[in-house]
């Protein structure tokens, strides 16, 4: 029986061994694991290409035209025209007011200026008379020129007259009122059957030009000269507006694209900074005026520059460097900074193509060998708490 046992232990000893070696040697080869002492990274190509170079400031949105519309007569105010938001053009009418008493004022400079003509042409034709009896003595040299004199105090009383029907006329065109600029109309103040007087300082509303429309910023004052030679080129800097943006001009919506038009004429001594304008077209609308605004405006173009994503170019003591990718093993490249942008960095040092680390710079220096990362790190979320 013992013997049945041993036996019978030894088979199943045997089968198992016989079991393991054949799913040792069937299971899937595992991959090589990299050397223990290379060092993960990731790495970019240095890239070739035209980058344009920007500046950012915070401006505010501003009309070219704002205008109070006010009554340049006392009267009533019978009609209102337009309504509030409404968009109008120059010389549109808004409002009118009661002229009755302007008419009849005009009437009546009207005839005293019928009346006047007509004492002038029976004047003339005595004058006409005296002149012709004067050569033969018929009347008197003294009669004769006090005949002239009333001709011309009847000549001046005449353009007297005319000039009160010239003002009438002008007081009547007070009484229609129409749009200085053209824009947009404002919330009006007042209603129709209300007594408007000149000194009245709110006015009716206001119009206020949308298309076009300009932005006022400001920048330090370093940026003086650039900005004097953007406004000296013909085709002049393209200014973006953005809202809800940072400084970088990266995040936020784009309101409108406009080009560099005034250099204010003193740098504010207290801030260091010097304003500026630029107009927009504005068709949409996007742009409103009293809107704060992020601006942004290309100052330069570096054709053919190389270009590296931020994380790539670390600071030393002295100077910027990079760690570019050789074989298996890195070396430090002492680089130049030359633009720092939003998500790029120009730089001088380096060759189009070459290999450069971007992520796990802390554990490096010359010489260490690498291994690159191709898959991207994984994000490791954490369950809420419950």
């Amino acid at each position: 029986m013992r013997i049945q046992k041993k036996t019978a232990l030894l088979a199943t000893l045997l089968i198992a061994l016989i079991a393991l070696g054949i799913w040792y040697l069937s299971k899937p080869a595992t991959a090589k694991l990299a050397t223990p002492n290379a060092i993960p990274v990731r790495v970019v190509n240095v890239a070739e290409k035209d980058v344009p170079r920007f500046v950012s400031g915070i401006g505010s949105v501003l009309s070219l035209h704002s205008v109070v519309v006010r009554p340049q007569i006392d009267g009533v105010l019978t009609k209102l025209l337009v309504k509030e938001g409404q968009l109008v053009k120059a010389g549109d009418l808004l409002a009118t007011i009661d002229d009755r008493t302007i008419r009849a004022n005009l009437d009546q400079a009207r005839a005293q200026l019928g009346e006047s003509q007509a004492q002038l042409q029976v004047a003339l034709v005595n004058l006409k008379r005296y002149k012709l009896l004067s050569v033969d003595d018929g009347v008197s040299k003294q009669t004769y020129d006090q005949q002239q004199a009333l001709v011309n105090q009847l000549k001046a009383t005449a353009q007297g007259n005319q000039a009160s029907i010239d003002a009438a006329q002008v007081q009547l065109s007070y009484t229609q009122i129409r749009s200085p600029v053209t824009g947009r109309v404002g919330i009006r103040t007042v209603d129709e059957g209300n007594v408007l007087r000149m000194t009245d300082t709110q006015g009716l509303f206001t119009v206020t030009q949308i298309d076009p429309i300009a932005v006022e910023f400001s920048l330090p004052q370093q940026m003086l000269p650039t900005l004097q030679g953007l406004i000296n080129d013909p085709e002049h800097a393209q200014v973006s507006a953005y809202i809800g943006a940072d400084t970088d001009g990266e995040t936020g919506n784009l309101l409108g694209e406009g080009h560099l038009t005034l250099i204010d004429n003193q740098i504010n001594a207290n801030t260091g900074t010097i304003r500026a304008k630029a107009e927009f077209n504005n068709p949409g609308q996007k742009l409103w005026p009293g809107l704060l605004v992020t601006v942004k405006i290309q100052t330069a173009l570096d054709k053919a520059a190389l270009v590296v994503p931020p994380t790539v170019v670390q600071r030393g003591l002295d100077q910027h460097f990079v760690y570019r990718v050789k074989g298996d093993k890195v070396e430090i490249v002492p680089v130049q900074m030359v633009y720092q942008g939003s998500g790029q960095d120009i730089i001088k040092g380096v060759k189009p193509g070459d290999v450069l680390v971007s992520d796990g710079q802390s554990r490096l220096k010359p010489g260490s060998t690498v291994q690159v990362l191709t898959e991207p790190p994984q994000v490791v979320q954490s369950e809420p708490k419950s």
